[in-house]
């Protein structure tokens, strides 16, 4: 399964020591304007050794458009693209070739493909993200040209937790003053002080992002077996680290239904709603509210603190993991939540215009 969307599809390859990373874009319509700049924007976001909250690992991350654009703008054809990887130490994984890592896939790729690739875990690591980052950035192109954005943030790390869980309120110009786009200065600092210290510590700390989609119309999503949630849980949960999701008021439910219905009204313009408690989408369809969700991301595995695991005979080992870590997921797989919500998005955009009403 390296294939993603249905009409907008996403096919990506590569390992985190092969050559590169790559994907072929179909179903993206002709005539966008691509905007280059906003590629490179968010695969910055995503780059390894942008901060002192990430790996040290340093690839510059440029990414090569094959095919699919012409004269600055898509023909229709499919988008072939190619990231290299310039900055692999792969020797730093050869004691491993035997070795199952703590919480790692090694044990799971062994046990079903009988092969796998010791170095850096290889189609498993979060370096494959990079293909759903470029694809993303298309899907943005896209969305943009509806005047729907999306915005990822940081909303806890280990302990520390935002106290406003409503993405929907968030400040995007607190957010953008540090690299956790935390849009609680305060906050951040402590959050940006845990990650220094447990990088120090040799270990690892987990989070939550929250994600808040503006500008859906009514109408995207498929009843019953596509529902729009169902698929952006989906997408989110594909995510390497990824451990929950959920949107609206998600599992904070606890209530009476007189607390959690989001009552309709009429602005004299459309049907709006009085809350969004529902988080934008009700019947598995976009109802015109902001779209909003979490994701909770489990600790990095690859941790220096010496471990106890088995070998592929099973025999009992002590390991200590070399190679270039982060300490967390965030800040960059803020870039990539938002990319996987964009694919869904763009996917779902086509779909809906397929099926617009004649009459």
């Amino acid at each position: 399964m390296n294939t993603f969307g249905q009409l907008f599809r996403l096919s990506s390859f590569g390992e985190s020591h092969g050559r590169g990373i790559g994907g072929v874009l179909d179903g993206c319509p002709p005539g966008l304007t691509v905007d280059l700049e906003l590629i490179r924007k968010e695969l910055s976001r995503r780059r390894p050794g942008q901060s002192a909250l990430s790996t040290d690992r340093n690839e510059a991350d440029e990414v090569e458009l094959i095919s699919g654009i012409f004269e600055g703008k898509t023909t229709g054809a499919p988008i072939a693209f190619l990231v290299r990887n310039t900055d692999m130490r792969s020797q730093d994984y050869d004691y491993l070739k035997g070795i199952f890592r703590p919480s790692h896939a090694d044990y799971t790729y062994h046990s079903k493909y009988g092969i796998r690739d010791h170095r850096g875990g290889g189609r498993s690591s979060a370096r494959e993200t990079i293909a759903r980052v470029v694809a993303g950035a298309f899907a943005k192109m896209l969305l943009n040209t509806m005047n729907i954005s999306i915005e990822a943030f940081t909303s806890q790390i280990g302990p520390i937790v935002l106290e406003q869980q409503d993405s929907t309120l968030f400040s995007s110009e607190l957010a953008a003053e540090n690299p956790l786009h935390c849009p609680d200065r305060e906050k951040a600092e402590a959050m940006m002080a845990l990650i220094a210290r447990v990088k120090e510590e040799q270990d690892s700390v987990g989070g939550v992002v929250s994600c808040v989609v503006r500008g859906l119309p009514v109408g995207w999503g498929e009843p019953v077996f596509g529902k729009l949630h169902a698929r952006l849980a989906s997408a989110i949960l594909s995510i390497p680290a990824c451990k929950g999701f959920e949107y609206g008021s998600g599992f904070d439910v606890s209530q009476k239904g007189s607390q959690q219905n989001d009552a309709f009204y009429f602005d004299g313009e459309r049907i709006n709603t009085r809350s969004n408690h529902s988080g934008g989408i009700q019947g598995g369809i976009s109802n015109g509210q902001p779209v909003y969700f979490r994701a909770a991301f489990k600790p990095i595995a690859s941790i220096r603190i010496p471990q106890e695991t088995v070998d592929k005979e099973g025999a009992a080992v002590k390991i200590q993991i070399q190679g270039r870590h982060d300490p967390c997921a965030l800040p960059r797989v803020l870039p990539v939540v938002e990319a996987m919500a964009a694919l869904v998005l763009a996917d779902a955009c086509l779909m809906a215009k397929s099926k617009e009403r004649i009459v």
